[in-house]
């Protein structure tokens, strides 16, 4: 019987330390994500499994070309991953499928996007971003809902940047569908 309650005790232990460390990490550090729809497409496909890590933003602020997880404004109970294209202050200008953008010091760069799912080539938006706000896109842009249809991304709304893909395992990697992009 002793060794029984022995082993009993170390269990508990264990369970308690397991407790201890991972809560903290799964709370504050990372999280699971799973990718839902074509929106992400060629970049990521619907049940692709990833690791979010929310510690990154804490430190620094969205970079251009960055794959987020992020409340959705219009119900902050759903989860969307989508690329960040416009940062605070610059203005974003879409025509014909193609992103030019004016930063805050009146210079312009149009984006290279060969990941992208080209949209209709009639398409024509512009937009201001203010401050804490961003502008997101989906790489697949025909079947994207994002900030062409829905607004500016709040900062608040971040969760996350997509750190580690672990499923599918042939598609494992560091930093998933990172891109960089002038800033």
């Amino acid at each position: 019987m002793k060794l029984l309650g022995s082993a009993v005790k170390e269990i508990a232990i264990f369970l308690v330390l397991a407790i201890i460390i991972v809560l903290p990490i799964r709370l504050f550090v990372a999280q699971p994500f799973v990718v839902e729809g074509e929106s992400m497409h060629p970049t990521f496909e619907s049940g692709d499994y990833l690791i979010v890590d929310e510690l990154t933003y804490h430190f620094h602020e969205p970079h251009r070309g960055d794959v987020i997880v992020f409340r959705y404004p219009g119900d902050p109970k759903v989860f969307y991953i989508k690329r960040v294209i416009g940062l605070p202050g610059e203005t974003i200008s879409i025509t014909g499928g193609h992103v030019t953008i004016t930063k805050v010091d009146g210079s312009t760069l149009t984006l290279s996007e060969s990941y992208v799912v080209d949209e209709d080539a009639t398409y024509t938006q512009s937009t201001h971003i203010g401050a804490g706000e961003l502008f997101v896109m989906g790489d697949n842009r025909p079947k994207s809902s994002d900030s062409r249809v829905w607004g500016l991304l709040p900062e608040k709304n971040i969760m996350g940047r997509a750190f580690i893909r672990l499923f599918p395992t042939g598609e494992f990697g560091l930093n998933p569908g990172a891109t960089v992009q002038p800033q």
